[in-house]
């Protein structure tokens, strides 16, 4: 287990999706000061220049990056299968490694095979995972995610669970209160994705307008995500489009 070496925090990377998890359980970390997060890591479809899974543009991760003041690592597929993004992840953590980091950081808070996944591949590469908001009630933790001043908006709807009206809503206390029972409080269960723009973990908001919106029926080869999506009748995603507000950046 890893400790505190005369009271040096540990240096880690932070594994970087830009959405609420993300931000929370980095300001965690930050605030906790345990580990000292060197870099953030982001995984890119390298076709189209967007974050896997959420959809959201290369161009708001760079300045998420740039407003919390850490580096950002990028790793890009091009195929959209798992084999292509285990090669392209490893070939960056051994990156890492030479440089004295060993620790990587997740905002993974109940997905027990998911994070068997991640502590298996670490482990093959001599690496160490934490998940500083394991097992967080979801709901006490979207209340404290607003209370704190996080802002996010939504980016990702699964259509077995929400419908297109979801996509672009912000997160607060109405958000949380519309959400019905059958989704969790975070979306754990990938029922939705998010955009943290504002919050503690920034220095200053990202300015962002909202786009349209665009659905994506589900195909069989879907995503390099290790976990297989629930069957809960998803037909497709749906993606509202978070543009840069260049007027104001």
């Amino acid at each position: 287990m890893n400790t505190v070496s005369n009271n040096k925090p540990i240096p880690a990377v932070f594994c970087w999706s830009g959405g609420k998890d993300s931000s929370y359980a980095l300001h965690k970390v930050i605030t906790e000061g345990v580990y000292e997060v060197k870099y953030l890591l982001s995984t890119f479809n390298g076709v189209y220049n967007r974050l896997s899974m959420h959809g959201v543009r290369e161009e708001l991760i760079a300045a998420q990056a740039k407003s919390i003041g850490l580096p950002l690592l990028k790793v890009y597929v091009y195929e959209a299968d798992n084999a292509e993004y285990e090669q392209q992840m490893n070939a960056t953590l051994q990156l890492i490694k030479e440089q004295g980091i060993n620790t990587v950081i997740y905002g993974d808070i109940f997905l027990e095979d998911l994070r068997q996944y991640r502590e298996n591949k670490m482990a093959a590469i001599e690496m160490q995972c934490v998940f500083p908001i394991w097992q967080v009630n979801t709901a006490w933790m979207m209340n404290d995610f607003v209370q704190q001043g996080f802002q996010s908006v939504i980016c990702c709807i699964n259509d077995g669970y929400l419908d297109a009206s979801w996509a672009g809503r912000i997160i607060n206390t109405a958000f949380i209160a519309d959400l019905p029972t059958t989704v969790d409080p975070c979306g754990e269960n990938g029922e939705f994705h998010s955009f943290c723009f504002d919050g503690p973990v920034f220095k200053t908001p990202i300015p962002i307008t909202i786009g349209e919106k665009t659905y994506k029926p589900l195909l069989i080869k879907t995503t390099n995500h290790p976990t297989p999506i629930k069957d809960v009748g998803t037909k497709g995603f749906w993606f509202c489009d978070v543009l840069p507000d260049n007027n104001n950046l």
